[in-house]
């Protein structure tokens, strides 16, 4: 059965990419939109995943599903999910939201279509166009190089939830 792929949105001062691949995995938690909780509940293991710096706005590095959907161990109300993922490896280059608005192939994009949403759906030839930006080092001249993005507050992955400021 054909992997799918998704994006996830994180604050690169509160989890960046870095602290994922410094951990290997992490629960991603916190989440309460219900249209992202729904995309949270329908990754199966072994999925990857874009990693976005939303303050950054730049996708920096990929993941992996690692443990599917499970109640969310933040929220009180069972309807909440959480997933396992694990890191990757870092983009070549990290591929701006800028970069990605002004490619054709990227017009439908969900992260272009519904910017605000933390958890969605890529198709696997957006994937794959990502991919080819970031090795062709595609991105604004603005955007500051993923080790910029590194710094974190400390404390583990599990006191330091990425999703809970989502």
């Amino acid at each position: 059965m054909a992997k799918s792929h998704w994006l996830l949105k994180s604050e690169p001062e509160i989890y960046p990419f870095a602290k994922l691949v410094a951990d290997g995995h992490t629960t991603w938690d916190g989440v309460r939109n219900f249209q992202a909780r729904n995309n949270l509940a329908a990754m199966a293991a072994g999925d990857l995943v874009l990693f976005y710096h939303s303050h950054d706005a730049e996708v920096v590095g990929i993941a992996s599903v690692r443990k599917t959907a499970f109640p969310d161990p933040t929220a009180d109300d069972p309807r909440w999910l959480a997933v396992e993922l694990a890191a990757e490896k870092p983009l070549d280059a990290p591929v701006s939201l800028e970069t990605i608005k002004a490619d054709p192939a990227l017009a439908t994009m969900k992260l272009v279509t519904h910017s605000r949403l933390s958890v969605q759906p890529v198709a696997p030839a957006e994937f794959a166009r990502i991919l080819e930006l970031a090795k062709g080092g595609a991105r604004s001249a603005k955007s500051p190089p993923a080790a910029a993005s590194s710094r974190s507050r400390g404390g583990s992955s599990r006191s330091r939830s990425p999703g809970r400021r989502r």
